[in-house]
């Protein structure tokens, strides 16, 4: 949520940064806004636009030339969405320009403050107020005066600041919110993702909470917030600028649930152990006799992660005997709960950046717990807080709505379960089945994606439902919470999901011919009890979808999904539900990869 593109360098600066708020559109925002200065510049010019940066692109004047400049994509927190509350924010003699992500939560205390010793605000944004402790700073160099601000400042920030008098200079600095710089020849970059980066260069330095950085168009240094000089080594960007380009598809999230077999072929490469029937996962930093020594495993995630992470501890259950669950960390980070020092944590989140299940990494961290990380992007805030993990290598993903990140990090749970297993009483035999199963894996989803045109048909004709039931057991369950949640993301249709066999417990009583209701059926011990449930929704004139390994007499329609061994079964059963999800929301004309008040990464409260 929120995007922050900025440079500073010799070419013309306003199109590289509506270039870098397009790539960054993805994240979710509501509005946009640019300012822009030069050496030779007597001052700063600004351009802010409620609306898609196409809004902001077409009130940006012919004659608008400029050398560094930040920008901003806005996600509503403190303002409804308009050009006022639209970033940058400007002090009132103009001469000091801020964008920021993140919150500040003594805002409302400073504002007041502020206004009592005659400061006039122009916007309803917590932002707003730093611009104004900049401005009001006696410090003699940019770098103090922002730093200064700072220090008034509670709650998380990602900042790029400009001023009209040090024209020669972008100062730059987080705490919970993202900020990468991208190193060119003569010429910087700053960014709060690196799909605005990519494009223009692949070095890049990931600051730290705390971390602040001065851009020159030859040089960066970069420092705490209390002064001192930290070290930044440059890393290269393993993705190139057209992993981010929709290649033919009309959508994002269509191409990225067509790439899904690659992406699986891609998290399996290199880690399977056929010799010992196990897997490789160097990343985990987690010996032998350290893995025989946990006791539970606690999963910790948002959203779909959250999903992810329940289909992973059942499989760290079922294939490593250890207790394991799920919970959403938004809720784990506020109970108080006991850390128990033979719990391995694992945090999962796509852009590891995630700010609920950051901040619950850090708490962990604080009491000594020993966390691993399953992120998507390297280098990222969680990947660099825990104590090892796994990247799940599933590529950019640039839809709001997750697909590919799920089932990779699904599988990469598979590994890690399987690794588990192996190091405590898996036997060979089972090692090498689910080998077997993982390597069919790429070739089952490539033959699920062939049967798109019928899943579109199915599509069309529940997109007209107000609602929808969907429902699984054990296995199946989570696969229908996932389901449920890309239902009503990109169509907003209503849709809830529960256990099968909690139906007769209430859920029951909703049944009728106007709510349909998709049942995940798999060929496993549960058979009979799905298609139980199946003959308690057919009494009862439901419409029935089942997403099974054969056709359901009791159905409407079945979506049948290849078999592979019964553990690895809602790896499979998942990707279909996406195509289903996907056309229903193109047969109701939605707008798929920006689905309303949803961000791509949440990294606020």
């Amino acid at each position: 949520m929120c995007g922050i593109v900025g440079y500073i360098g010799k070419r013309d600066v306003a199109p590289l940064l509506l270039e870098g708020l397009q790539r960054l559109e993805y994240r979710g925002y509501d509005s946009a806004g640019i300012v822009i200065t030069s050496p030779k510049a007597s001052g700063l010019k600004m351009v802010k636009a409620k609306g898609r940066v196409r809004d902001l692109e077409a009130k940006v004047p012919k004659r608008f030339a400029g050398t560094t400049g930040i920008a901003h994509t806005r996600w509503a927190t403190h303002g409804a969405p308009s050009d006022e509350n639209a970033h940058p924010h400007l002090d009132s003699e103009g001469k000091v320009a801020v964008v920021h992500n993140g919150i500040i939560d003594n805002a409302t205390e400073l504002r007041a403050k502020l206004v009592a010793d005659g400061i006039e605000f122009l916007s309803e944004t917590d932002t707003e107020v730093l611009v104004h402790l900049v401005a009001r700073s006696q410090a003699v160099t940019l770098e103090e005066k922002v730093r200064e601000a700072l220090r008034h400042v509670e709650g998380t920030y990602g900042v790029a600041v400009m001023h009209a008098d040090f024209s020669d200079r972008i100062v730059v600095a987080r705490n919970g919110s993202p900020v990468v710089l991208g190193i060119g020849e003569k010429e910087m970059f700053v960014a709060s993702d690196i799909a605005a980066l990519v494009s223009h260069t692949r070095q890049i330095v990931t600051l730290e909470d705390g971390e602040m950085a001065t851009l020159k168009a030859d040089d960066f240094r970069t420092y705490t917030t209390e002064g001192s000089r930290t070290t930044a080594t440059p890393t290269t960007v393993e993705w190139e600028a057209e992993s981010y380009d929709m290649g033919g598809h009309d959508t994002y999230m269509h191409k990225e649930i067509s790439e899904q077999a690659d992406a699986v072929d891609r998290v399996l490469r290199g880690r399977i152990d056929d010799r010992f029937s196990t897997v490789h996962l160097g990343g985990l930093n987690l010996d032998a006799r350290e893995a025989r020594g946990i006791r539970r495993v606690k999963i910790l995630g948002c959203g779909t992660s959250y999903h992810a992470g329940m289909i992973g501890a059942q499989l760290i259950e079922e294939l490593a005997r250890i207790p394991a669950d799920a919970e959403p960390a938004s809720e784990f980070r506020y109970r108080n709960p006991v850390v128990d020092p033979d719990t391995l944590y694992v945090a999962v989140s796509q852009s590891g950046e995630t700010y609920d299940v950051l901040a619950a990494v850090q708490e962990l961290k604080r009491k000594g717990a020993r966390v691993l990380g399953v992120v998507n992007v390297v280098g990222s805030a969680i990947a660099r807080e825990a104590d090892g993990g796994m990247y799940v290598h599933a590529g950019p993903e640039v839809c709001v709505v997750s697909t590919k990140c799920f089932t990779n990090t699904v599988v990469a749970f598979a590994l890690l379960a399987l690794h588990l297993g192996r190091i405590r009483d898996l036997s060979v035999s089972d090692g090498k089945r689910l080998i077997a199963g993982l390597r069919k894996l790429p070739a089952q989803i490539a033959a699920i994606l062939e049967t798109e045109d019928e899943i579109k048909k199915i599509a069309e004709e529940y997109a007209g439902a107000q609602s929808m039931m969907f429902i699984g057991r054990v296995r199946g369950y989570p696969v229908a919470l996932e389901a449920s949640l890309k239902l009503k993301e990109i169509s907003y249709i209503h849709a809830e999901a529960y256990p099968a066999s909690e139906l007769k417990h209430g859920p029951l009583a909703l049944i009728e011919p106007a709510l349909p209701t998709v049942a995940i059926v798999p060929d496993d011990e549960l058979l009979e009890k799905n298609r139980a449930a199946l003959e308690e929704i057919k009494a009862r004139s439901g419409r029935i979808l089942a997403v099974a390994h054969r056709e359901q007499e009791k159905a409407d329609h079945t979506i049948v999904v290849p078999k592979n061994e019964t553990e690895l079964d809602p790896i499979l059963m998942g990707i279909p539900l996406q195509l289903l999800a996907y056309h229903t929301a193109l047969a109701m004309g939605r707008d798929i990869d920006k689905p309303r008040n949803l961000a791509k990464s949440v990294t606020v409260e």
